[in-house]
């Protein structure tokens, strides 16, 4: 799906507020050059079983951060152009993302470093930012996420895909978790370590297990694992 979204005075069309736009095509395609300054590619998305496109390992960071996020049900990558006149000529900006939440309500997501904005990036978000309030939807520029909460999801997003998760092994992970412990001794309690492991990693990717402090500590051998909603703590 591919669109234009027109800011004021011209204004959008109120159709956008419900077409699922994360289900959109990108609107310009993604460019590999040798030797080139950005890093494009296709992450998988979990979220949604399809591959989504990125420009850069920033933008590809964060769409980790959005597949793990247990509130966003659709994501997709450039997904309209945006179209405005800044008093000497047309301009136009294709939003990095468009994010689905559970809830149905829709987000824009711009990814860019905080000290690599110049103005012509800041009159653009700012342009998105009013355009997408006019249909009812969030912006967010973000930039750099934590350091230790990406490392951490980067290292569970490598058991993300279905195929990670089996059983019997699963549930005695559960049960084993049912009252907070540490991990290696959780995983080694529910069987053989490399067997129990990839298991225990994909429930934490699907948050049917939660890790204490994992914004502040990198996970290891004594990060406290619990049952998620459960246990004491």
């Amino acid at each position: 799906m591919a669109a234009t979204l027109l800011p004021k005075p011209s204004r959008p069309n109120p159709d956008f507020a419900t077409a699922r736009f994360e289900d959109a095509v990108p609107v310009r395609p993604f460019r590999w050059s040798w030797g080139g300054r950005h890093f494009p590619g296709w992450y998988w998305a979990a979220t949604t079983g399809q591959h989504v496109g990125f420009e850069s390992w920033l933008e590809r960071d964060r769409l980790v951060l959005m597949d793990f996020d247990p509130a966003v049900v659709g994501m997709a990558s450039q997904p309209f152009w945006l179209h405005w006149h800044d008093g000497s000529r047309e301009r136009r900006h294709a939003p990095d993302f468009f994010m689905r939440r559970v809830d149905g309500s829709a987000v824009v997501v711009d990814v860019r470093a905080d000290d690599w904005i110049a103005p012509r990036d800041a009159e653009a978000f700012e342009l998105t930012r009013r355009a997408c309030a006019e249909v009812g939807w969030g912006f967010e520029r973000v930039g750099a996420p934590e350091a230790v909460l990406l490392a951490n999801v980067r290292w569970l997003s490598r058991y993300r895909h279905p195929r990670c998760r089996r059983e019997p092994v699963a549930a005695r992970l559960m049960e084993v978790f049912s009252q907070p412990g540490p991990l290696m001794a959780g995983a080694a309690a529910a069987g053989d370590r490399l067997a129990t492991l990839p298991v225990l990693f994909h429930l934490l990717w699907e948050h049917e297990l939660s890790a204490e402090q994992m914004d502040v500590e990198l996970l290891g051998p004594r990060t406290v694992v619990r049952r998620a909603g459960g246990g004491a703590g």
